[in-house]
């Protein structure tokens, strides 16, 4: 027979930023919680975060920032808990911390840190936290969850779901609360990889040449855009544009990119009158890197010199730079997406408690729900909401 590991109020699967704050937020309740992670360390994909300073929250929080099957899920945890809570959190344990832009706010030192934080509130919550739990076996009976795990077994009248999705695998993420969701009778919304580099086929192989280059773009897939970086990498298309719209593509879509966000319309025209010995490289020379400069101007063939081409032309160079279309093949997956798209249906949860409908006692939070952010702390954010509302029914 197995070791118990004892009878708890709750008991959290997955040692990550949701289930962490999920843990501490009960315990400090003055519930009796058991913390169980797979991993020999607690919080690895807070570790890796923000180049490791950890893009812990996003001042600009909102739930139209979240994409889900219902687009109003979130409405109620983002609202209940905020940005400016956690950062009060931050601030109380001392850690310094700096905004960049479009308010995503960063440790100066490291994302140990945050870690530390999260086990810090765990220990004043009185957290019993299992670390090398492989889980074995979840089965449910007379109003009990029972977990069987390598170190021993547990019971409680609830169990929350914090193991994330199967975003970065090498750091040991799963599908594992699909499985154990769809067990209870919840439903999964087919997960895809999301804020993740973009592929192009060998039709576009001539931008591979690109490959290194970076320069400030508007992405657009579908109706929705975002003006940040873009990167030509040897695969493909990356860098913050890309992989926010990278949540937004479907296979088979195509996506367009504004390499000049910046110049009014009849930019090319007025150039035209001022400077009409120019050709259009030497214009595209002054905004972007040279080599990107050199391919575009290639690809868009005006003559020599922009004094000898139409208005009508230049009219259709301007829209061919503004809406430039890739159609990429594919993802670079869930090896290197930052996060899934999909997971545990939020039909079959409280948009109050993340509590299942029909099977009381269960809660999802986190990643393994259907609800992700933007790029930029937004998915931090959701995670300490979740774990917060969560918290609050345990």
């Amino acid at each position: 027979m197995p070791p118990s590991l004892g009878t708890h109020d709750a008991i959290l699967l997955g040692a990550g930023a949701a289930g962490l704050f999920c843990a501490a937020m009960a315990g400090q309740r003055g519930r009796k919680v058991l913390l169980l992670g797979h991993a020999e360390a607690p919080g690895k994909k807070i570790l890796i975060s923000g180049g490791g300073r950890c893009n812990f929250t996003n001042l600009g929080t909102a739930p139209d920032r979240y994409l889900s099957a219902n687009p109003h899920f979130a409405k109620s945890a983002l609202g209940r808990y905020t940005a400016q809570d956690f950062l009060a959190l931050v601030e109380r344990h001392g850690i310094a911390w700096h905004e960049k832009t479009l308010g995503q706010l960063f440790c100066d030192g490291s994302a140990r840190q945050i870690v530390e934080l999260l086990l810090g509130e765990c220990a004043m919550g009185g957290v019993t936290v299992q670390l090398g739990a492989a889980i074995t076996d979840v089965d449910h009976a007379d109003g009990r969850f029972r977990v069987t795990t390598s170190k021993g077994v547990a019971e409680a009248p609830a169990l929350v779901i914090a193991t994330g999705g199967p975003a970065i695998p090498k750091l040991g993420a799963t599908g594992f609360a699909y499985d154990l969701a769809r067990r209870f009778g919840l439903k999964v919304v087919e997960p895809r990889p999301a804020l993740v580099p973009l592929t192009l086929g060998p039709d576009q192989a001539l931008f591979r040449d690109l490959s290194g280059v970076s320069t400030p773009v508007a992405a657009r897939a579908g109706k929705t855009a975002f003006r940040e970086a873009a990167l030509f990498t040897h695969r493909g298309l990356s860098g913050p544009a890309i992989l926010q719209v990278s949540s937004y593509w479907r296979h088979g879509e195509g996506i367009a990119i504004d390499f000049l966000p910046d110049q009014p319309k009849g930019w090319l025209r007025d150039a035209k009158r001022t400077e009409p010995r120019l050709g259009l490289r030497s214009l595209l020379n002054r905004q972007l890197p040279e080599r990107l400069a050199t391919t575009l101007a290639e690809r868009v063939a005006l003559p020599s010199e922009i004094g000898n081409c139409r208005d009508a032309l230049l009219e259709q160079a301007e829209a061919q730079l503004a809406s430039w279309p890739f159609t990429p093949n594919g993802t670079e997956g869930f090896a290197k997406a930052e996060v899934t798209v999909g997971g545990i249906s939020t039909a079959d949860l409280s948009s109050q408690t993340m509590e299942a409908r029909r099977m009381p006692g269960l809660y999802a939070i986190g990643e393994a729900v259907d609800v992700t952010g933007w790029l930029g702390g937004y998915n931090f954010q959701w995670a300490w909401a979740s774990g917060w509302a969560a918290a609050q029914a345990l």
